[in-house]
């Protein structure tokens, strides 16, 4: 259904469901970011191996001429094949797919078919896999409606076609999604950009989502309320206990090791001045100085970290424990680790307690 063939812009099956992809992913964005939302993913969307978490749709440089040209009423001129040219002598030029397989792309089209990029390793694949095919289902049989009883199917499709793409152009994207200026693009675009799991996960249970699941026969409003529930649950517990992991290896690891270092510099100073009071110990000072500080401000990120955990478990609304763990104790998280980061730079690698992020990067 997703093959172009030789001919695409003449393929009338093609562009009917590369139509209805379009519109489906369009109209149904925040489901299709709610299919992948997870504590983890959040922080996987927008990194270096993985799409941002504005959904658009990439379809490469053939098939968006030919949208335009449908949107445009316009003839489709096909470019032909493109060789692409490596700049060596000795490397052979080869065919360039026109597709071009942008990996910056959370949905693109790839030859004969869509790759949706955005699940992360755990995420259960069914539930993407769910709202991909009731929404496309949903907009084929918008496609159905408005066109089976027309005299000429070709003619009211091809009017359909074009009605639909205009009205979706917006989702389609060809360029780069890291790159600074998307984000502000999409905004003006109107696409909907939800960097949490919290702030998604209410379009599970919308009227919207229960009207479409309810429509095809999927899930009920019960089924849908359950799954919001559930999944609210899932990212509280994944946060609680990265929390907790976070504040028990600061007190057990991270606090006793600086600890010992600065107790190290500060024998050393005394040693010297034993030794005689005219000798400079400005260096050894300075340091002590700069790791009394992160030890004190490593401590008051931690208690704030355990209270903040503690006054989110004991929330008994699954969104707002939610939101208070997205709010409260990932603030807290990171506060907590940009301080152990810069004490990581000054102790001494024999009292670190784990691999230096500098030892793991350069050193076997």
């Amino acid at each position: 259904m997703l093959d172009p063939g030789s001919t695409p812009s003449e393929n009338l099956q093609f562009l009917v469901f590369l139509t209805a992809v379009i519109k489906a992913v369009d109209e149904y964005q925040g489901l299709l970011r709610v299919s992948v939302a997870s504590a983890g993913n959040d922080h996987r969307l927008g990194a270096n191996e993985a799409p941002p978490a504005i959904i658009s749709v990439f379809l490469g440089d053939e098939l968006e001429s030919i949208v335009r040209a449908i949107i445009n009423s316009d003839d489709y001129i096909n470019k032909g094949v493109v060789q692409m040219d490596l700049g060596v002598p000795t490397l052979p030029k080869f065919i360039k797919d026109n597709t071009d397989r942008n990996r910056t792309s959370p949905f693109a089209f790839t030859g004969n078919k869509f790759e949706f990029r955005m699940p992360g390793g755990e995420i259960n694949l069914s539930d993407a896999n769910t709202v991909l095919n009731t929404i496309v289902a949903k907009t084929l049989a918008d496609f159905a409606d408005a066109v089976e009883s027309a005299p000429d199917f070709e003619k009211a499709a091809k009017e359909y076609m074009k009605q639909v793409l205009t009205d979706h152009q917006r989702i389609i994207f060809n360029g780069d999604n890291y790159s600074g200026d998307w984000p502000l693009e999409a905004e003006r675009r109107g696409l909907l950009n939800y960097r949490s799991t919290p702030e998604c996960l209410p379009l599970i249970a919308s009227q919207e989502s229960i009207e479409l699941f309810e429509r095809f026969g999927v899930m009920s409003k019960i089924e849908l309320e359950s799954r919001e529930e559930v999944y609210f649950d899932q990212y509280s517990m994944k946060i609680n206990i990265e929390g907790l992991v976070s504040s028990r290896m600061v007190r057990a690891r991270y606090l006793p090791a600086i600890i010992e270092y600065s107790s190290m510099i500060a024998h050393s100073i005394e040693a010297k001045k034993d030794v005689s009071s005219s000798l400079n110990t400005r260096a050894e000072e300075a340091l002590l100085n700069r790791l009394t500080e992160g030890i004190n401000a490593i401590s008051d990120c931690v208690d704030a970290l355990d209270a903040a955990v503690c006054a989110s478990a004991a929330l008994g609304d699954p969104q707002a424990k939610a939101n208070a763990y997205l709010e409260k104790v990932i603030p807290a998280m990171n506060d907590l680790r940009t301080h152990v980061d810069e004490m990581e730079l000054l102790v001494g690698h024999d009292y670190w307690p784990v691999p230096s992020y500098n030892h793991m990067l350069f050193y076997t």
